[in-house]
């Protein structure tokens, strides 16, 4: 196996070496682990990349709070539809 440099936030390093530390994990180990998360496919078939980059970039949307259902922008723009 060859060793590789990658760039990221001190938040992130920080948030994977907790989890890593948390699970006894190699960050190779913990890295794959987060990767099987993303859905491979569904019954109309496999993914592509593309769709697997934008699936995680909505993710992080919805977590990091840009991204608000239907019903809280009714809410919010005081719509009863």
């Amino acid at each position: 196996m060859t060793n590789s440099t990658i760039h990221i936030n001190d938040s992130t390093k920080l948030k994977l070496k907790l989890l890593k530390d948390a699970g006894d994990m190699t960050y190779d180990k913990l890295i794959r682990a987060l990767l099987s998360l993303i859905p491979e496919g569904d019954e109309e078939g496999k993914y592509t990349d593309e769709f697997k980059a934008s699936f995680l970039e909505g993710s992080l949307d919805i977590a990091e709070g840009r991204i608000v259902s239907l019903k809280e922008m009714k809410k919010k723009l005081d719509l009863d539809l």
